[in-house]
């Protein structure tokens, strides 16, 4: 069966405002719903941010109704994760980069706050041969973009918006990594398109929910990306590049490490507890040493088919879980729920 989804959005803060979901069976009574439900609304400004209605966009999306990724194997997850690890030609070599963990801990000792490193983890970083990949490049110009506490509104701005959409370009369309799994979801009939498949992703990582206050103050990707600041504490906060990225200009400090995955090449998996700008993070762990489209394909793959529970992915010969979360107080379009943190999970 088909299934028809009007869907108003708002390109300046990442937010929908009306979604209407029909099957064919009601198509005919199509003229009414437009005319009664989808115009009125339109005559209005429908965010207080956004005083001017060109900010918003109308998407018509056909799809058929399918419970296909329920039925996606074990097996399956880790042959798709074992391709997408030998496509990631972005990684680090062991030559673009080293680490220096120092101090590892047990469990129980993740909550004392000791540092106990006297040396920055990130021991050497070749930027120039990293950097310049237009994949790095798209990410690093997004962790700019936001504001790290919870209950503090988040604003996009048009450059912003482009620049999600470039990130999302460049990491799942212009790499062999992103096509690969886009195929995958596309023989499992997620996504008819090309474009409802990034439209999807932008609404699922880059939708804006509240945490806080009430306010549209986070994201799936600035939590898992970039980190949060909530009750004093640090929330997310995920991903190698900006562990690198704040510890180089001093906002953060290594303190050891409570878990290592078993690779001795890259990507590598840690489990990290260090200070950012004065709020402790007890374990973050993170990918090391991998592209912003394996962290972004990897966590995708497992939030699709597995979300809210573990998935057992395969890298090089190694078995590795990814926990996900959905953040379920609001919802996009047709009542898909946006991604809340997604994490490697400790072996």
């Amino acid at each position: 069966m088909s299934q028809f989804c009007f869907l108003l959005y708002c390109t300046k803060c990442s937010v929908n405002f009306l979604s209407i979901t029909f099957t064919t069976s009601i198509l005919i009574a199509l003229p009414l719903l437009l005319r009664y439900s989808l115009l009125p609304i339109l005559s209005v400004c429908l965010c207080s941010q956004c005083p001017d209605l060109s900010f918003f966009v109308l998407y018509v999306s056909i799809s058929l109704t399918s419970t296909a990724l329920t039925s996606v194997t074990d097996a399956e997850i880790k042959s798709l994760s074992e391709t997408l690890y030998k496509l990631d030609s972005n990684k680090a070599t062991t030559s673009e980069l080293v680490i220096d963990p120092q101090e590892e801990i047990p469990d129980s000792e993740t909550v004392s706050e000791s540092d106990l490193a006297s040396r920055p983890l990130f021991k050497y970083v070749n930027e120039g041969a990293l950097f310049s990949k237009p994949t790095y490049k798209a990410f690093l110009n997004l962790l700019d973009n936001y504001k790290r506490a919870t209950g503090d509104a988040e604003d996009v701005p048009s450059q912003e918006t482009q620049e999600q959409d470039t990130f999302l370009r460049e990491t799942m369309l212009n790499t062999a990594l992103g096509r690969e799994l886009y195929n995958f979801l596309h023989s499992k009939g997620a996504y008819p398109s090309q474009n409802e498949f990034i439209q999807d992703l932008k609404m699922m990582w880059f939708g804006l929910y509240s945490r806080s206050k009430g306010k549209l103050d986070s994201s799936g990707f600035e939590h898992i990306f970039l980190g949060e600041i909530k009750g004093g504490k640090v929330s997310g906060f995920h991903n190698w590049l900006q562990f690198y990225r704040n510890e180089k200009e001093g906002l953060l400090d290594y303190y050891s490490y409570s878990f290592d995955g078993p690779w001795t090449t890259y990507p590598d998996v840690l489990g990290m507890q260090f200070e950012w700008d004065g709020y402790f993070k007890q374990v973050g762990s993170a990918f090391i040493g991998s592209s912003p489209e394996f962290d972004l394909a990897i966590y995708t793959l497992c939030y699709i088919t597995r979300p809210g529970k573990l998935c057992r992915v395969s890298l090089g010969g190694n078995t590795q879980a990814i926990q996900t979360y959905t953040w379920d107080n609001s919802s996009y379009g047709d009542g898909k729920k946006y991604i809340a943190s997604a994490y490697p999970a400790k072996p």
